[in-house]
């Protein structure tokens, strides 16, 4: 079987779960070619991604001649298939309620990735988030192009009061299979798609369990440590005020945030604001090494989120043995509660100020049994070998039945 991964943007900084998950792909012994409509603009630090993204084909980045020759021999050589195609790709945009040009531009990369992935011989390829990426498969498919599947992570793919804007629908139903990376997730696209909720399939997103050693003996530590971009779904605003409030009885308090993001001048005016210079760090982006080393040395990981998923970070937290503090959104209360940390509604700065001042009242002892229990449901759930290999079970019946 020759397999494909098809992204918009890759690598960036917020896509080594997926980059993990290529490479665990491949150490089952299945190459994996990896594509994506265009490269990042910003600043790779992880010497992994640079890796990555010289061995990318890219549709847009730096190759408008070879674009321009997808485009005009698809035209010229199956001009009936792309009259059918075009009632599709109007539903499409018509669902989106969007600009125009840039679903022009999806049908391009469609018209280039089904011509490529027809001469690699590409039997399959998977789609991660159901946004642009999977608009381009959907169309490639509808072109001759291999069969594909999706994985929905949310929350942005499947908002509440939004149904049909990113058309998962009609995406779904041309998919060979979706996959789904909780269980809140799945009942959302059955909620959205209801024909195919037999094609949705729950793999959860793991992580390497040997780069995070579970350590048993937690740290007397009064770093707390926050994981993420910088922006208003993350809910980092709510820090500075959250630790004022608790710094009067814990002075040794110091929140670390790693990250970049648009919403940092915010973050850094509610520092001031609140006084806490001391105690709320903004480091930047740092490494997956110096993210673990952080974690490591923490009390524990805090995550006030509006807007998850399931966030990679929390894992990562929980499978060193370290509590997590964060919010009931989504998929989280699916692998954290009170037995592995602490859990609030989002926006609630008195509900942060009180999870601080729970895990630093916390003994030894206590944050220890935290930790125990978050490292076991990591390595039930989360295992990222075990989700490797439910993914390419998938991948590998896929290509099993194309064939027949």
């Amino acid at each position: 079987m020759k397999l494909a991964y098809l992204l918009n943007t890759y690598p960036l900084i917020s896509t080594t779960f997926i980059r993990r998950e290529i490479q665990s792909i491949e150490a089952l012994g299945q190459p994996v070619e990896r594509f994506a409509v265009r490269h990042w603009d910003g600043e790779l630090v992880d010497p992994d991604d640079l890796a990555e993204q010289k061995r990318t084909h890219y549709i847009l980045t730096g190759g408008k001649g070879a674009l321009l020759k997808d485009v005009l021999l698809m035209l010229l050589l199956h001009p009936l298939c792309m009259l059918m195609l075009l009632p599709l790709w109007w539903r499409v945009w018509r669902n989106a309620g969007r600009d125009f040009v840039p679903h022009v531009a999806y049908l391009i990369e469609a018209m280039a990735f089904a011509r490529r992935a027809r001469a690699l011989g590409i039997d399959h390829v998977h789609v991660h988030f159901s946004t642009n990426a999977a608009t381009v498969a959907m169309l490639a498919r509808r072109l001759g192009g291999p069969p594909y599947s999706f994985t929905v992570h949310g929350p942005d793919e499947i908002v509440p009061g939004e149904p049909g804007a990113l058309s998962i629908r009609e995406k779904a139903r041309d998919a060979a299979f979706i996959v789904a990376i909780t269980r809140y997730c799945q009942g959302r696209i059955a909620q959205e798609a209801p024909e195919s909720a037999d094609k949705i399939r729950v793999v959860h997103c793991g992580i390497d369990l040997d780069g995070f050693p579970y350590d048993p003996q937690p740290p007397a530590s009064s770093r707390v440590i926050c994981i993420g971009r910088l922006c208003a779904n993350k809910g980092q605003v709510h820090i500075p005020p959250a630790v004022a409030q608790v710094i009067g009885e814990f002075p040794d308090l110091v929140v670390e945030l790693i990250g970049g993001g648009e919403d940092e001048a915010v973050i850094r005016e509610a520092i001031a604001r609140h006084k806490v210079e001391d105690h709320v760090i903004l480091h930047g982006w740092g490494t997956g090494a110096y993210v673990r080393e952080q974690l490591l040395a923490g009390r524990a990981m805090l995550l006030p989120s509006y807007a998850e998923g399931l966030p990679i970070g929390i894992m990562e937290a929980l499978a060193i043995g370290r509590p997590v503090l964060s919010t009931t959104i989504a998929g989280i209360p699916e692998l954290l509660d009170s037995e592995c940390g602490w859990i609030f509604a989002p926006g609630d700065e008195a509900a942060i100020a009180e999870a601080l001042r729970g895990v630093m009242r916390a003994s030894p002892e206590e944050r220890a049994a935290l930790g125990a229990e978050g490292r076991r449901r990591v390595e039930e759930r989360h295992d990222l070998r075990k989700s490797a290999r439910a993914l390419l079970g998938l991948f590998r019946d896929s290509a099993a039945a194309q064939q027949r």
